[in-house]
């Protein structure tokens, strides 16, 4: 037995049967939950896949701008030498 963080309602999940980790959702607010403990029994407000997914595009992103900007570099110094 475990508390929803969001609402406080009480979720019947037997401890034996997750894992930490594991992701269910409340049947009180529908809230998504991951569980960080098995013993006791804890759970927290789980993280938005779709949040995580866009920061890594973010990143992904700034990487080729700045692989852009290094090739751009690379570029002018080879034309000054020419000159």
């Amino acid at each position: 037995m475990a508390n929803c963080p969001e609402c406080d309602a009480e979720i019947e999940v037997d401890e034996f049967d997750v894992d930490k980790g594991d992701q269910l959702s409340c049947p009180e607010c529908g809230s998504a939950l991951e569980v960080t403990g098995v013993s006791p029994l804890e759970l927290d407000i789980a993280a938005d896949d779709e949040d995580e997914d866009e920061d890594e595009d973010d990143l992904e992103d700034a990487d080729e701008l700045e692989d852009d900007d290094e090739e751009e570099d690379d570029e002018e110094e080879d034309e000054s030498l020419d000159e």
